[in-house]
């Protein structure tokens, strides 16, 4: 049968009999893969050592008949090592891990791929702060899911003003004026720029970052609610 080559990043890794492992990876061109690594629990397997979490990996796979096809050997591309060095950042990075396995189907596009790979880049880097690193991802996930809110407007159809004060509604995903609103201007710019997928490294320089990722963090998180499967 034919032999594919593929990057591939695990998304999830199921013991199978004595040795074996069924491993769901996430790759740019084939989607997402259901692969039985046969005997990559044992001490001598040459397997092992390309299926680490936090990884990517080039993988070489058979498709199966079925939902699940079989890994033939793997080579290591690169190992996001610091992440494990956190015990707050390894969990956040399984928990973004377990969104992303959950968020896309099938045959997601090669942006999700991209985006479990910026992830990790920014994980593996101690200055990103992780809340914002969780909120940049929620981010991306409802860009990629056709949910971005409109920052360009309000419900008038009238251009955001600069000088103004807003809320949001989540019925139409939209800002209205309100004298009395809890963003400004320097919150709708800093959407922006998280919809528009700068990575989080570059989100970092904004001034006051960390205070308008606390200020944004329960809308980005109720949109990500509703539209995102969970």
């Amino acid at each position: 049968m034919k032999q594919l080559v593929t990057p591939a990043i695990i998304l999830s890794r199921t013991d199978y009999g004595e040795a074996d492992r069924i491993l769901t990876l996430l790759t740019p061109e084939h989607g997402k893969l259901t692969l039985l690594a046969k005997g990559v629990r044992r001490i001598k397997s040459k397997l092992a050592g390309g299926i680490e979490l936090f990884s990517v990996s080039e993988i070489t796979f058979i498709k199966g008949r079925g939902e699940v096809g079989t890994l033939v050997s793997t080579r290591l591309i690169k190992h996001y090592g610091h992440i494990v060095g956190r015990l707050e950042r390894t969990m956040l990075g399984y928990e973004l891990i377990k969104q992303l396995h959950k968020a896309t189907e099938d045959e997601p596009e090669a942006a999700y791929f991209t985006l479990a790979e910026q992830a990790f880049e920014a994980l593996d880097d101690a200055s990103v702060d992780s809340d914002l690193i969780k909120l940049w991802f929620a981010m991306q996930l409802l860009r990629l899911g056709g949910h971005t809110p409109n920052l360009q407007s309000d419900m008038a159809g009238n251009r955001l003003d600069v000088a103004a004060v807003y809320d949001f509604s989540f019925d139409n995903a939209t800002f209205s004026s309100n004298p009395r609103g809890r963003f400004t201007a320097n919150h709708i710019k800093f959407l922006r720029l998280g919809f528009e997928g700068y990575p989080p490294g570059a989100l970092m320089c904004i001034q006051g970052c960390r205070q308008l990722v606390q200020d944004t963090a329960a809308l980005v998180s109720t949109m990500t609610a509703t539209y995102i499967r969970r």
